[in-house]
């Protein structure tokens, strides 16, 4: 049985959106069944934990002796088995695992700046000073993005991938403002994906985890 590591409890506004449900999805999707290792707050930091993942971070993938972190990894792990994931065209299998990256490392950092000032900074003078910058630059980014997606469901064309999956995850990032929101093809796509079957699934198990803890 695959088990993932997960935090019993979390501030409200890191509900729905801690890495986590990444990996849930990816399995969901996959059909895939798990169970999950609830950390206690301090857990993460704990050296039995800190051995499998040395940032003190959720999730780890844990699988007959098998165990991963990074959300990214785990993801692109768990679509080996499933076709909806990765598909088995060699070609097609190297766009999806081209997006899930370009997800992380070309959009997921620039949101993140702005989430961060939003969430922890936003009364600080220099943060207010910083914010517009931020935005501006993560705008640049979701504007290529949207050009790139254009008028097509998914970033690859008709299928959903591991790619979609991941991309959507990070744009959601920032559900509490419009600025991804704002363009229309973004918004659009968002909805598309999170109407998915594996992801409602994937957030009621993380909420309802959170739930049960309360």
């Amino acid at each position: 049985m695959i088990t993932i590591s997960a935090f019993r409890w979390v501030p409200d506004f890191a509900q729905g959106q801690v890495r986590d449900l990444r990996a849930r999805w990816a399995l969901e999707e996959a059909g895939l069944p798990y169970r999950t290792r609830l950390l206690e707050q301090g857990d993460q930091d704990k050296p039995d934990y800190r051995a499998l993942q040395p940032f003190g971070q959720v999730p780890i993938l844990e699988e007959d002796g098998l165990v991963l972190f990074e959300s990214g990894a785990i993801v692109l792990h768990i679509g080996e088995r499933s076709e909806t994931l990765l598909p088995k065209d060699k070609v097609a299998r190297a766009r999806a695992t081209q997006w899930l990256i370009a997800a992380l490392n070309s959009i997921e950092p620039f949101l993140m700046n702005v989430a961060l000032i939003d969430i922890f900074y936003a009364n600080e003078e220099w943060a207010k000073l910083r914010r517009p910058g931020a935005v501006e630059f993560a705008q640049k980014r979701l504007s290529a993005l949207s050009r790139s997606l254009g008028d097509k469901p998914y970033l690859d064309g008709d299928r959903f991938t591991a790619g979609d999956l991941m991309m959507t995850t990070v744009l959601r990032i920032l559900k509490d403002t419009d600025i991804v929101t704002s363009d229309r093809r973004l918004a659009a796509y968002i909805e598309r994906c999170t109407a998915r079957p594996a992801f409602r699934r994937a957030f009621d198990a993380q909420i309802g985890d959170f739930r049960q803890a309360a």
